[in-house]
């Protein structure tokens, strides 16, 4: 049904149980909700201790993200100094060509 149609009646009677609900809830959090101090400093303890996990993750993530750079760039360095090498071993192939294709001419 929708709650445009609904009558006055049910409105109010929805509006009681709605009421009921919301001071029952009230008392029951106020009958378990009163934390002791012991229960405030478990929890303060279990907090820092989350900290402290939370910064050695951090540190753990901040070297491996530093190793990963690294690598990075040694990988860059290796990948230059190989196109190094096959610029050369392609020169020296056309100096070897050059000299056979003269000596083939003699």
């Amino acid at each position: 049904m929708c709650s445009k149609f609904r009558s006055p009646q049910k409105k109010e009677s929805d509006m009681m149980k709605a009421t009921k609900f919301a001071v029952v809830l009230m008392a029951a959090g106020l009958t378990v909700g009163c934390a002791s101090k012991s229960d405030i400093t478990n929890l303060q303890t279990q907090i820092d201790g989350l900290k402290a996990e939370q910064a050695s993750i951090k540190s753990t993530a901040d070297e491996a993200l530093s190793a990963a750079q690294a690598a990075e760039s040694k990988a860059g360095a290796a990948e230059a100094a190989a196109r190094r090498a096959a610029a050369a071993a392609e020169e020296t192939n056309s100096k070897l060509d050059r000299m056979f294709k003269k000596s083939m001419m003699k």
